[in-house]
């Protein structure tokens, strides 16, 4: 029964995780289109909102982490390993995308 409890856990944490960073990722797509409009105040906002939605997704990350570092055993589960990958591509997407963003606004500063 405790397995199927934490298959259950690790799968409800997997898909928490999964959807805070697509959210992020949905929103990094706005922030796209608002550097291509010279809306550096959209892309602000959009980026705000995008890495509220990562820090979501890595607070459910990181408590499952330290369940496991404090002797709750959790089973290695490949859900929680594409929502860790997908979880840490949408990070490196919101430094590229916020450094862009930054970037286009300097040129655009320097016309």
């Amino acid at each position: 029964m405790e397995n199927n409890t934490n298959e259950t856990k690790m799968t409800q944490v997997a898909m928490e995780i999964i959807l805070h960073a697509g959210d992020a990722r949905l929103g990094l797509s706005e922030v796209i289109k608002c550097i291509e409009a010279n809306d550096f105040e959209g892309a602000d906002i959009k980026l705000t909102e995008a890495k509220k939605e990562i820090t979501i997704a890595h607070k459910a990350q990181t408590n499952l982490i330290q369940e496991e570092a404090n002797g709750v055993k959790h089973e290695n589960s490949l859900l929680f390993n594409h929502a860790q990958d997908t979880l840490m591509t949408i990070s490196s997407e919101w430094n590229i995308t916020s450094n862009l963003v930054r970037l286009f606004r300097s040129l655009k500063e320097s016309k």
